[in-house]
């Protein structure tokens, strides 16, 4: 009796501690190395090749990719634009354009693991920023921005980022 009466106050106390905690989605290897891919593919069939990095919701590095023959430098870069993209949440080639306009941002670029360039973009799921992804290397910052785009709009999982 006793027995069954603590095993019954254990599930009773467990509850709203279980309750509390929040459910989200979590970017997965799988997921991130597919990611990888299709930026590779996608930046392979305009003849461009890249670095791509992808961070996780804490910005840790979950996946890293780099096509034959890019300079070494990129690796840190995409690494460093996904990051960025996570932080704060927000494309790199948005916030690169929005700090260059306005005197008040620009300190964010004296902030050491921030890289304010194209090729950044958030990862969103079910409404919420599961990590982001990084491109370095394919020629420019438009470049690797739209090689990030082409990776997101090829997994449906993730929702479709803003294409400015």
């Amino acid at each position: 009796m006793t027995r069954s009466l603590l095993a019954l106050c254990a599930v009773l106390l467990a509850q709203p501690a279980a309750a509390a905690l929040p459910r989200s989605a979590d970017l997965t290897l799988d997921a991130a190395n597919g990611l990888a891919g299709a930026a590779i593919a996608a930046c392979r069939t305009q003849g461009r090749a890249i670095v791509v990095a992808i961070v996780d919701r804490g910005g840790n590095l979950v996946a890293v990719q780099r096509a034959d023959g890019v300079g070494p430098h990129n690796t840190e870069a995409s690494r460093r634009k996904a990051y960025t993209s996570l932080s704060t949440r927000s494309a790199t080639l948005e916030l690169a354009r929005n700090t260059a306009a306005a005197p008040d941002v620009r300190n964010l670029a004296t902030l050491p693991e921030l890289l304010l360039l194209g090729g950044g973009v958030p990862l969103r799921a079910q409404g919420e920023v599961v990590g982001a992804i990084g491109v370095a290397g394919g020629g420019g910052a438009v470049n690797d921005h739209a090689c990030a785009l082409a990776a997101i709009a090829a997994h449906p999982e993730f929702e479709q980022a803003r294409t400015n």
